[in-house]
């Protein structure tokens, strides 16, 4: 399945107030982005990795990634493409390492 048939198919199950477009998914992705941290933090606690329980913490991320960036009319497959073109010319400069938007 490419990006951009998943984000098709993931659009037919987006119910949420189209007035809140763009809000709604940006929430729910810092959310499912948090429980994805708290399944690291009880990896670093217990010891035990779920990968499973990852999984679908990272699917739930998935998903609104996509429902936002339908709801900003953005292609996945194209957004995917940007960054690796990003990262290709980061690496290309030796700037992989390091922090900031524009290295």
């Amino acid at each position: 399945m490419t990006l951009k048939q998943y984000q098709d198919r993931a659009r037919v199950t987006a119910i949420y107030p189209k007035a809140q477009s763009i809000i709604y998914p940006a929430l729910g992705l810092a959310g499912e982005a948090g429980e994805v941290a708290e399944k690291i933090k009880k990896w670093i606690r217990d010891g035990n990795l779920d990968r499973d329980a990852i999984a679908k913490e990272l699917g739930d991320v998935l998903w609104y990634i996509a429902a936002m960036a339908t709801d900003l009319d953005l292609d996945l497959d194209r957004i995917a493409d940007m960054n690796i073109q990003k990262l290709a010319d980061r690496e290309m400069r030796g700037k992989i390492r390091g922090s900031g938007d524009d290295r």
